[in-house]
C-alpha cells in the first residue's frame, strides 16, 4: 500500500501528536530522586517535580508551535503560586514554557542534522518571593529522526579500469554512499546499491557498492569503455525510501591478445644503384591491434639472397620495419633482391598463447635500378715517386678509370688544379699518363697530393675522381752550411790551445743515410798564427786558439773561413766565415766588454793628474762664458725706435694697397728672389765682427741645392740681425725657387721693366702658353699690340 504526500503528512503528525503524549504522561508520572527539602517550621520527606527526556519530531512543519513536553512539582497546588522558567540551549529561542503550567513548546522547525538534541534546565520558583521551591534540574530534548536526507556519494563520480577479456566477477571499483539520517533509528540511514545502467556488462553488490564484470571475453578492440549508473536507495529499498545516483566510467585496459599481421604477404621496391649506403630503402608494418607495449614489435630477415645488402631494424615511434642499405649496390652485379621478413610481439601474455602465434612473414622484392655513373678508377689512392733533378717531361705514372655502366662509354682524365696550383705536373687526356711540367724541388715540397679527374666522353657531367700521392725523391743539391749564426769571443788573456768554439753544420738534403760533414780552414786561413780547427769527426768542429795575447787595441775582429763539405754524391761544400770578437775577461774566462778602446795618455801623466788637467778646462771654459756674458748685458739695450724697425710697419686689414707704385710695406722681390743683392745687417747689441755678403746668383743649380742655399742664407741673416726674433722662434720664407725657364712672371718687377718689351718667345714655350702668346705676341696673327 503506497502513501501520497498528503497521507504521509497526516501520518506524521498522528505519531508526533502519540508521541508527545507519551512523552507527557512520562513527565508527569515520573519523579526525581532529589534530596528532601527543609522549609522553616516543617519538614518534607518526599517530594519531585518532573524531569527527563524528552522527544520532538524533526520537520515539523505545522503553523502551531509543537508541544514538547511539561514540567509540574508536588509543590504546585494549581494555585497559580509556582512559577516555571526554563535556561539552557535554546531557551526562549526555539524551546518557550509557560510559567503558570510548565508546558514547553518548540516555536521553530528543527533538523536532526543540524543540532540531535538540546540540555536545558528547569527551576520552579515561589512567585511571591522568587525563591526556587525545588533544586534546579536538568533534562534533554531529543529531536527524533525521519526519513529527509537522501544517500550522496560524495567521491563521485567515478572512473576505473578492468583488463579486458577478465573473467566474470572481477572487482572494478567500490562506490559509497552516505545518508544523513540517523543510522541508529529506523532504517533511513540503511543503504542497498543497484545499477540502473551498464548491465549486462556490470553488476554492483547491494549491500557494499563493489562493482563487478558480469560478462566474460570483453574486447577492447570492440569497445573500450563503459559508462555506468549506480543507485543508492535509504529504507533498505523499500517504497518511500529515498535514493540517489553517481556514474562510473571503466575502461577497459589492453592486453596482448592480438597478433601482429602483415596487411599484404609480399611487396616490391624499386631502389637506384646510386643510394647511398645506410639510406632507407622501404618502410613496412605489422598491423596489431593492441596498444602501448603489447604492440611492440621485432623485424628480422629470416631468409633470401640479401641477407648480407640489407638490414630490418625497428622505428620505436611507428613500430614500423626500416630495411636500409648495407652495402653499395650494383646494377651490373645484381639487379634484384628477395628478403623473408618476420615481426613477432616482443611481450606476449602466456595467457593468450592459443590465440597466436604472435608473428607474422611477408616477402620484400627489391629491384635495382640501373643510373649513369661516374668512371671508377681502378685504385682510390696512386702511389708514385720522382726524382728532383727529373727534367720537364718526364714520365712518372699512370691513372686508369673506366665507365662502370653496359656503354662503357670512353674516358678523359684531367687534373684538378686546386691541388696543383703551381702546375707542377701534366697529365695525357687520353691515356692518363702523368708527366712533369716543371723542375721539382724536394726542399721545397717532399710530397705532392693531386686529384685526377676522369670525366665520360658521352655525358661530361658525370666526373670520377682519383687520388694520387707524388714523392720527391731527394738528390744532393744543397751545400752545409752553420747551423746557426754563431757569437764567437776570444779573451785577451786567452792561452794557446783553448777552445773558444764547437761549430756544427745543417744541410737541407736529407741523404738515406744520413749526414756525414767534414770542417777544415780555407787555404788562405790555414797558416794564420791565431786560430785552428779540428775536425771532430761527428758532424762537428772545434776552433782553437793557436797564441795568446790578444789586444782590442790591436784588432778587436778576426773573420776565420771554414770550408765545409757533405758526403753526397757528388759532394758539395761551402765556406762560412766565423766572426771572432776580442772581448775583455774577468777571471772565470767570462766576457766583460767587446769594444775597441784607445788608450792614448801623455806619457808620465797619470789617470788622476788628468782628470785634474780637465776640471781645470771646464773651470775656465765657464768662467769665460759669464765674463762674456755679462759685458752684453752692459751693451745697449734692445730697443729700438719705430722707424728702424721694419716689423711695426703694419699694414691695415681695410687698406687695399697702392698696387705697384705702393712699395713701402713689404719688398716681394727679397722674399721671392733670391738673386737680389742684400745689404750687410748687423745687431745693434754686439760689435760686428764678420760680415755676411748675400750669395750669388744661383741659376745653374738644381733647386734642391736652392732650397738649402736661401735657407741656410736667411738663417745666418737672422743670427746677425739685431731685430730677428730670438733664436727658437719660427722663421717663414714664401720662396719659390729657380726652376721656371720663363723666372717670375710677377707684376713685382714691372716698374722697371721696359713696357716695350717683346713676348714673341712665349709661343716657344709649348701649348700652354699659348693664351699668353695670343695676347702678348706681336705676330701677324696677334690682336693685340
Amino acid at each position: 500500500m503506497k502513501l501520497g504526500k498528503v497521507e504521509f503528512c497526516n501520518f506524521l503528525q498522528i505519531l508526533s501528536l502519540f508521541l508527545c503524549l507519551s512523552g507527557m504522561n512520562q513527565a508527569e508520572i515520573t519523579r526525581s530522586r532529589s534530596k528532601p527539602y527543609f522549609q522553616s517550621g516543617r519538614t518534607r520527606t518526599k517530594r519531585s517535580w518532573v524531569w527527563n527526556q524528552f522527544f520532538v519530531l524533526e520537520e515539523y512543519m505545522g503553523t502551531d508551535p509543537l508541544y514538547v513536553g511539561k514540567l509540574h512539582s508536588d509543590v504546585d497546588k494549581g494555585d497559580g503560586s509556582i512559577k516555571y522558567i526554563l535556561s539552557g540551549e535554546g531557551a526562549s529561542s526555539i524551546f518557550i514554557i509557560d510559567e503558570n503550567t510548565g508546558d514547553i513548546h518548540a516555536t521553530k522547525r528543527l533538523d536532526r542534522e543540524e543540532q540531535a538534541y538540546y540540555t536545558l534546565r528547569a527551576q520552579a520558583l515561589d512567585r511571591l518571593t522568587n525563591k526556587p521551591v525545588e533544586p534546579e534540574s536538568e533534562f534533554v530534548i531529543k529531536i527524533q529522526d525521519i526519513n529527509d536526507n537522501e544517500p550522496k556519494f560524495l567521491d563521485g563520480p567515478y572512473t576505473a579500469g578492468v583488463p579486458e577479456m577478465s573473467p566474470v566477477g572481477t572487482s572494478v571499483v567500490q562506490v559509497t554512499a552516505t545518508d544523513a539520517d540517523d543510522p541508529t533509528y529506523g532504517n533511513s540511514a540503511r543503504v542497498v546499491y543497484s545499477i540502473l545502467q551498464g548491465q549486462p556488462y556490470f553488476s554492483v553488490e547491494p549491500k557494499t557498492g563493489v562493482i563487478k564484470t558480469a560478462l566474460p571475453n570483453m574486447d577492447r578492440e570492440a569497445k573500450d569503455q563503459y559508462l555506468l549508473v549506480i543507485q543508492a536507495k535509504d529504507m533498505v529499498g523499500q517504497n518511500g525510501g529515498l535514493s540517489g545516483t553517481t556514474s562510473v566510467t571503466v575502461t577497459l585496459t589492453d592486453v596482448n591478445d592480438n597478433p601482429p599481421r602483415f596487411p599484404r604477404r609480399s611487396y616490391q621496391y624499386n631502389v637506384p644503384e646510386s643510394l647511398p649506403v645506410a639510406s632507407v630503402v622501404a618502410r613496412i608494418k605489422a598491423a596489431d591491434a593492441d596498444v602501448g607495449p603489447n604492440a611492440e614489435m621485432e623485424y628480422k630477415i629470416v631468409d633470401g639472397d640479401g641477407l648480407g645488402v640489407f638490414k630490418v631494424s625497428v622505428d620505436k615511434d611507428t613500430q614500423e620495419g626500416i630495411i636500409t642499405i648495407q652495402k653499395e649496390l650494383d646494377f651490373e652485379a645484381k639487379t634484384s633482391y628477395t628478403l623473408r621478413i618476420e615481426a613477432a610481439n616482443m611481450h606476449v601474455d602466456p595467457r593468450f598463447l592459443s590465440l597466436g602465434p604472435f608473428s607474422d612473414m611477408t616477402t620484400v622484392k627489391i629491384i635495382v635500378e640501373d643510373v649513369d655513373e661516374p668512371p671508377v678508377f681502378t685504385s682510390r689512392l696512386y702511389s708514385m715517386v720522382v726524382s728532383e733533378a727529373a727534367k720537364v717531361g718526364t714520365i712518372i705514372g699512370t691513372v686508369a678509370a673506366h665507365d662502370p655502366d653496359a656503354s662503357n662509354s670512353p674516358v678523359r682524365y684531367s687534373i684538378d688544379r686546386n691541388t696543383d696550383l703551381e702546375r707542377y705536373f701534366n697529365i695525357d687526356a687520353n691515356s692518363g699518363v702523368i708527366t712533369t711540367a716543371k723542375s721539382l724541388d724536394r726542399e721545397t715540397n717532399a710530397v705532392h697530393n693531386i686529384t685526377v679527374l676522369a670525366m665520360e666522353s658521352q655525358n661530361p657531367a658525370q666526373i670520377g675522381r682519383g687520388y694520387v700521392a707524388i714523392t720527391i725523391l731527394d738528390i744532393n743539391d744543397n751545400a752545409p752550411e752553420f747551423a746557426m749564426e754563431y757569437e764567437t769571443t776570444v779573451c785577451e788573456n786567452a792561452q794557446p790551445g783553448q777552445v773558444i768554439q764547437k761549430i756544427s753544420a745543417i744541410d737541407k738534403d736529407d741523404p738515406p743515410n744520413g749526414h756525414q760533414f767534414y770542417f777544415s780552414l780555407t787555404a788562405e786561413a790555414a797558416n794564420n798564427h791565431n786560430f785552428t780547427l779540428q775536425d771532430n769527426k761527428d758532424n762537428t768542429a772545434t776552433v782553437l786558439t793557436k797564441r795568446n795575447g790578444f789586444r782590442r787595441q790591436e784588432q778587436s775582429v778576426f773573420y776565420l773561413p771554414i770550408f765545409i763539405v757533405d758526403s753526397g754524391s757528388p759532394s758539395l761544400s761551402s765556406t762560412n766565415t766565423l766572426t771572432i770578437r776580442v772581448c775583455d775577461c774577468d777571471a772565470d774566462g767570462i766576457a766583460q766588454t767587446c769594444n775597441a778602446e784607445a788608450y792614448i795618455l801623455p806619457a808620465g801623466l797619470s789617470t788622476g793628474a788628468l782628470i785634474a788637467i780637465l776640471a781645470c778646462v771646464l773651470t775656465l771654459l765657464v768662467l769665460v762664458l759669464l765674463i762674456v756674458t755679462m759685458r752684453r748685458r752692459k751693451k745697449e739695450p734692445l730697443i729700438f725706435d719705430e722707424e728702424r724697425d721694419i716689423r711695426e710697419n703694419i699694414v691695415r686689414y681695410d687698406d687695399e694697397g697702392g698696387g705697384e707704385e705702393d712699395t713701402e710695406a713689404f719688398d716681394m722681390a727679397a722674399l721671392r728672389n733670391l738673386n737680389i743683392m742684400r745689404d750687410t745687417k748687423t745687431r745693434r747689441d754686439v760689435t760686428p765682427e764678420i760680415q755676411f755678403l748675400s750669395r750669388p746668383t744661383f741659376k745653374s743649380i738644381p733647386d734642391n741645392v736652392i732650397f738649402r742655399e736661401f735657407i741656410w742664407e736667411r738663417l745666418k741673416e737672422a743670427d746677425v740681425d739685431p731685430c730677428a726674433p730670438p733664436y727658437d722662434s719660427l722663421q717663414t720664407y714664401a720662396f719659390e725657387g729657380n726652376g721656371s725657364v720663363a723666372e717670375s712672371l710677377s707684376s713685382l718687377d714691372s716698374i722697371s721693366s721696359n713696357s716695350d718689351q717683346n713676348y714673341d718667345y712665349l709661343s716657344d714655350w709649348g701649348p700652354r702658353f699659348k693664351r699668353l702668346a695670343d695676347m702678348y705676341g706681336t705676330g701677324p696673327e696677334c690682336l693685340y699690340s
